[in-house]
């Protein structure tokens, strides 16, 4: 370690001492490791061995940016207070000092402090390969500056290492807690989780993975072969990821549980990636889903007997019909409130209002039928535990506003477990029998007629309307489990359409050699017709997302100004090719909005695109307007197409449904964007609005709150 060389002349004595005191202070600036105490020892040294008769060291603290004392000799503590300052004062003596490399005399700076005039100000440390500054050396009298200058150097190199030393081992200690927590997160995982070599080799792997690929000497031999055999499944299923590396690929795999020796199907998601020391490497995830794919299977079991109980039930429903319409008398099926769930014909005309002039006074005649019935019915319930009820009830003829005396005679439909689920009621006129006597044991004996009749046709209704809703639950929750199951499996609808697009794309670029013409034509035709069936699997999905209560909404404060300035750069291909002018009338001011900014964005884009599809020529325009009284946003596209006809209006916002089926061979589409549209609006709190003209143009309008649910 070079020390500097004193400029007075000394004797031959004084040199060696001179040496051995160097000596000293190196020895123990050696085999120190607190900064501290290498300052202290420095003072103390200048204070016996330099000359100095006052000496301080200070010292950068790193964290606050201020220059602290750490070390004085020969100094009160009052003015060994004062020496605490910030850096930012770049006039101050001691930061003018710390920017040099030379030592400085505050006396010529004209330090603040009296006392500090006599001082001289060494930076720490002065080599010159070195430019941090680890802080100042100040000693008094100048003429101790040779000591303290190789004192100063001395020190300024010892702190640069300790401090080097200490952040060095704090990265270290950082990075090992990181690989911990890391190693702790991937072994938590459910899911067997790799990283591989291209060839399958394992580089890392959970405890998940351990237990499929990995074996240990001792166990079983049916053990060890199902691990090799998984193995060469697992290398066999990343041979293809080797071919293609532009981005994650989904596929299956098979394998053998090396406990059980049962199948297990896997979904293997592989990605490759580029390790700095091993080079091209493959981040594999396994999925387990042998008992979704049997419960696919159940599921389409299920569906398949629904359909048929379906057609059972319909033409159980016919019947019924049947039989009831055929009777003269009128006959309602009503619930225990008195609420009509059936009438046939003749009940009709007697609840029902005719299209007559006199119109009002039909609706008042129905109205007190409606009265009179429901009291009947009540007195069904009130009169005790009977199971039927017979009274009069005076009622009006709509038709010919004429009083009606009716006989009515009810009857409880009950459950097997003693519940009324129903009431029958069979409404008789008596207005032939009170006008022609004569008739009135003929009459009464076709009434006992019909109430046989009766009774046998509520024993059948009662047995239908146990079946109706017995398979009406059925059916409910089949289509619950249906629209669940296609939101859950998303992936198992566009896994065989991802593997057509990527051998599509691998033979289109060559990857098997040159295509000639034609097959590139037909290659590009399949992958064309594979994105277009994507897409429609896409919105069938969100449909079946949205029935099933799974599409989640994010609420965030977005500017719809730069939301139409990315959809229209996101159609620009379309307008381009469309050779369509695009017009923007958005708002002078910011329209800031709460809501799902994703669902707006796909309700905007799926009306522009529309917009442009159906518009041969003229021009397309986007249109904001916010509505501060009512705290809404409209979005409109307005276009110059084909339009849409007021009876077809209604159908564009149904499931699989265009205005026309010539549309649809035109200009393609399977009729789901706007169905899917209206159901995000609806989410959103809003609504879609349509006005057209055929020939003239349409204009779909979003309109949504300005603040979401929750805000």
């Amino acid at each position: 370690m070079a020390a500097a060389v004193p400029t007075q002349a000394r004797s031959g004595a004084e040199a060696p001492r001179d040496a051995a005191a160097r000596l000293a202070l190196v020895e123990l600036l050696l085999f120190s490791d607190d900064a501290e105490e290498c300052a202290r020892a420095t003072v103390d040294w200048l204070a016996e061995r330099g000359g100095a008769r006052k000496s301080i060291c200070a010292l950068i603290d790193a964290e606050s940016g201020t220059l602290k004392h750490v070390a004085a000799a020969g100094v009160s503590d009052g003015q060994i207070e004062s020496l605490h300052l910030a850096l930012e004062a770049p006039d101050h003596p001691l930061v003018f000092a710390l920017a040099g490399r030379e030592p400085v005399s505050l006396g010529e700076r004209r330090a603040p402090d009296s006392w500090r005039s006599d001082f001289l100000a060494i930076p720490l440390p002065l080599s010159e390969a070195r430019e941090a500054r680890q802080g100042l050396l100040l000693v008094s009298p100048a003429r101790c500056e040779p000591e303290a200058r190789w004192a100063a150097e001395m020190l300024g190199q010892k702190i640069a290492r300790l401090r080097a030393a200490a952040a060095t081992a704090e990265s270290a200690h950082k990075v090992q807690r990181e690989r911990e927590l890391l190693l702790n997160i991937v072994n938590a995982s459910p899911d067997p989780i790799l990283l591989t070599d291209p060839e399958g080799r394992m580089i890392i792997s959970n405890a998940r993975a351990d237990a499929l690929f990995s074996s240990k000497e001792g166990e079983s031999e049916g053990r060890h072969r199902a691990v090799t055999l998984n193995n060469m499944m697992f290398s066999a299923a990343l041979s293809r990821q080797a071919i293609d590396e532009s981005g994650a690929v989904r596929r299956e795999l098979l394998l053998v549980s090396p406990s059980e020796g049962s199948d297990l199907l896997f979904e293997l998601l592989s990605s490759v990636v580029q390790h700095p020391r091993e080079g091209t490497c493959v981040v594999s995830i396994l999925r387990n889903v042998t008992d979704l794919r049997a419960a696919t299977e159940q599921i389409e079991e299920n569906y398949r007997r629904l359909r048929l109980a379906e057609a059972d039930v319909r033409a159980e429903r016919d019947r019924l019909d049947l039989i009831i319409d055929s009777a003269a008398d009128p006959i309602l099926v009503t619930d225990s409130s008195g609420k009509i769930l059936l009438m046939n014909s003749p009940a009709e005309r007697l609840f029902t209002a005719p299209d007559l002039d006199e119109r009002a006074e039909a609706e008042r005649a129905v109205r007190s039928n409606d009265a009179h019935f429901s009291s009947f019915i009540s007195n069904l319930f009130l009169t005790g535990s009977g199971l039927r009820w017979r009274g009069e009830i005076p009622l009006t003829d709509p038709s010919t506003l004429q009083p009606l005396p009716v006989e009515a005679v009810a009857g409880k439909v009950m459950s097997e477990h003693g519940e009324v689920t129903a009431v029958v009621t069979i409404l008789h006129d008596r207005t032939e029998a009170i006008e022609k006597a004569r008739l009135y044991e003929q009459l009464k004996a076709a009434s006992e007629q019909l109430e046989e009749k009766v009774r046998e046709a509520t024993a059948e209704l009662v047995r239908r309307n146990e079946l109706l809703q017995r398979q009406h639950l059925e059916l409910e929750q089949a289509s619950q489990l249906k629209s669940q199951f296609l939101a859950n499996m998303s992936h198992e609808f566009r896994t065989p359409l991802n593997a057509i697009l990527g051998y599509t794309s691998m033979l289109l670029q060559g990857v098997s050699g040159d295509l000639a013409a034609p097959q590139k034509n037909k290659m590009l035709r399949v992958d064309s017709n594979a994105r277009h069936l994507l897409s429609i699997i896409n919105d069938i999905l969100d449909i079946s997302r949205i029935e099933a209560g799974k599409m989640p909404l994010h609420l965030e404060e977005f500017e719809m100004p730069a939301l139409v300035a990315e959809l229209l750069a996101e159609v620009e291909p379309l307008i381009q090719k469309s050779r369509l002018q695009t017009l923007t009338d958005l708002p002078p001011g910011t329209a800031l909005v709460v809501s799902d900014r994703q669902k707006v964005k796909q309700i905007v884009l799926n009306l522009l695109t529309n917009a442009i599809k159906f518009t041969p020529h003229g021009q397309v325009k986007v249109m904001v307007r916010e509505d501060e009284r009512g705290g809404e946003v409209n979005i409109a596209v307005e276009d110059t197409g084909i339009g849409i006809a007021p009876q077809d209006q209604d159908k564009v916002f149904e499931d699989f449904r265009q205005a026309d089926d010539s549309v649809t061979r035109e200009y393609g589409g399977a009729g789901l964007g706007l169905a899917i549209c209206r159901r995000l609006a609806k989410m959103l709190d809003g609504r879609i609005e349509l006005q057209s003209r055929l020939e003239r143009g349409s204009t779909f309008t979003l309109v949504i709150p300005r603040k979401g649910k929750g805000r």
